[in-house]
């Protein structure tokens, strides 16, 4: 007997090749029902570190553990069947040495079966990027604004305002696409000089608080969703506003718990008249 074919998901080479075709859709993911929701509409979903401070309360992605990755990466493999899902390096994972990076996306590939892994870093992380797409790892980049660094960086603040710092961007964004990553985001970074990265590297290009020139966007979920309220970024547009929403559905269910309306005999189970 034979089975119906299973839906073929996007892969990494497939996220390259929408470079100048169409814009690709990517949000993150940490958990299956959200990944079920997002699959249908877009071609990647990260299962970003950014987890920490929206699901767990930190204060920056630095507590991040490679176990809790891994975690969220097997409930959002679980939820979909269409989009590339892509996991994560945490801080302190990957940065040591190449071998160690090595280590670390192989465990992860193998553990959640995801398509590919992201990490943080220009100049200094090509050689590891290089290492590690020579060997079977797809490698998402990440230059600009990086979180990962917030502590050295001097905070959350935009970047390539200065001839500097831009041409420091230019620099990182060069070396990552000449190791070989199949896309990179670029985050916090002034609109023309996202718009110039964009139009002189092969990778994809991602934007977060970048330009709309770049080959895809990228938002937290549940920043998107306004879920996410303990502050909001300039490049966040709330597409709904459910944080409102649930607390007002929480203090619907709280009243009719108080005043005893809830459950009502349809919500109960009777007992059923003997034969």
């Amino acid at each position: 007997m034979s089975t119906p074919p299973r839906q073929k998901r996007l892969t990494p080479a497939d996220i390259t090749a929408l470079k100048g075709e169409r814009p690709v859709v990517s949000l993150t993911a940490y958990t299956t029902p959200m990944a079920r929701l997002l699959d249908a509409h877009c071609d990647l979903l990260l299962v970003g570190d950014s987890l920490g401070m929206v699901l767990y309360g930190m204060d920056t992605t630095v507590g991040v553990t490679v176990e809790m990755m891994i975690a969220h990466g097997q409930a959002v493999m679980r939820g979909v069947s269409r989009a590339c899902v892509i996991v994560d390096l945490p801080f302190g994972s990957y940065q040591e040495s190449k071998e160690q990076a090595f280590r670390t996306a192989a465990r992860i590939m193998k553990e959640t079966g995801c398509d590919g892994v992201k990490l943080e870093g220009g100049e200094e992380m090509a050689e590891t990027i290089a290492f590690l797409v020579s060997r079977g790892v797809p490698v998402f980049g990440h230059v600009g604004l990086m979180p990962q660094q917030v502590n050295t960086s001097g905070g959350y603040r935009s970047k390539g305002h200065s001839d500097k710092e831009a041409e420091k961007i230019r620099r990182d964004a060069r070396a990552v696409d000449a190791a070989g990553a199949f896309a990179m985001v670029i985050e916090g970074t002034v609109e023309p000089l996202a718009r110039e990265i964009t139009g002189t590297v092969a990778a994809a290009t991602i934007g977060i608080g970048a330009s709309p020139a770049c080959d895809g966007q990228i938002l937290v979920s549940d920043d998107m969703l306004g879920l996410f309220n303990d502050f909001k970024p300039r490049f966040v547009k709330h597409f709904a506003e459910l944080a409102a929403v649930i607390s007002g559905a929480a203090g619907d269910y709280a009243a009719e718990v108080r005043a005893r309306t809830f459950p009502g005999p349809e919500h109960t189970f009777q007992v059923r008249p003997k034969r």
